[in-house]
């Protein structure tokens, strides 16, 4: 009984080990029969370790330690982030808003949204060819905002025409003004859907700066896994797709507190 009770207490912690290890396990087998090519996880570590165990060491522009080089990434993701829920949160309340809005500017919408990051950074860097040294910084984060923008736009207007007609009804027999409106009734009911979108826009923000560092050659974790790819450094190959992961598991972590933080507010 004892045991049962310690299991259920503990399986958030046991059952992810234990998936670990299975992965691990898979990776080692894989490694030894199918892709002799593939380092197992021990040759990873060894040739991985001095990254890890140094995270903030530069010994040159692209052999840093991996947590100075995902520095790096979350910098410039943070500006191109904030610069997709700038655009994309008004976008959105104009297509919820607006009829006549939704119906000039959503077939655009629709047709630029799946257009791959690989496409845009070139014209990205085309834009920004007379910026000199920071062409490179100004089209990646031209990359991450537009493609990152589309969630936050459609789950935004989703939202805005979600909102309930009792609370507009209710909003002008008050005789709100359309600030108040937006701000006391508006946004407060469109938020869960504004995180929505605001989570899926930072996933993508975070893919697309891998894609963007790859092909600008700039530092950063995209930057070293290409540089590593060319080298074929596999094993550092893996590091980056791990912290990768990593950094995007914990990315979304956090947007999900702000959400129930703002959700209880």
């Amino acid at each position: 009984m004892k045991a049962e009770i310690f299991l259920k207490k503990t399986d958030w912690l046991i059952l992810p080990l234990i998936g670990l290890c299975v992965v691990l396990l898979v990776w080692q087998i894989v490694s030894i029969t199918v892709a002799k090519e593939l380092p197992t996880p021990a040759k990873t570590w060894a040739a991985s370790k001095s990254y890890v165990l140094e995270p903030f060491a530069k010994r040159g522009e692209m052999d840093q330690g991996i947590l100075r080089f995902t520095w790096y990434s979350l910098v410039l993701v943070a500006k191109g982030y904030a610069l997709a829920l700038v655009l994309g949160t008004p976008v959105g309340f104009f297509l919820g808003l607006s009829k006549a809005f939704t119906k000039t500017f959503d077939p655009i919408i629709q047709v630029l949204r799946p257009v791959s990051p690989l496409a845009w950074l070139p014209l990205g860097l085309v834009l920004f060819l007379g910026a000199g040294k920071q062409a490179s910084e100004l089209g990646a984060l031209f990359t991450i905002a537009i493609c990152a923008m589309w969630p936050t736009v459609l789950n935004t207007a989703v939202g805005v025409r979600a909102v309930p007609q009792d609370y507009l009804n209710v909003a002008r027999v008050l005789k709100l003004s359309r600030s108040k409106t937006l701000f006391k009734v508006l946004i407060p009911a469109t938020l869960p859907y504004m995180f929505t979108g605001f989570r899926l826009s930072l996933g993508i923000a975070w893919l697309v700066i891998v894609a963007a560092e790859m092909l600008t050659g700039r530092p950063g974790v995209g930057g070293f896994l290409w540089q590593e790819y060319n080298a074929l450094v596999y094993e550092h190959i893996i590091l980056c797709i791990v912290t990768i992961g990593v950094v995007g598991f914990i990315l979304d972590r956090l947007m999900s507190l702000v959400e129930r933080r703002f959700k209880t507010a």
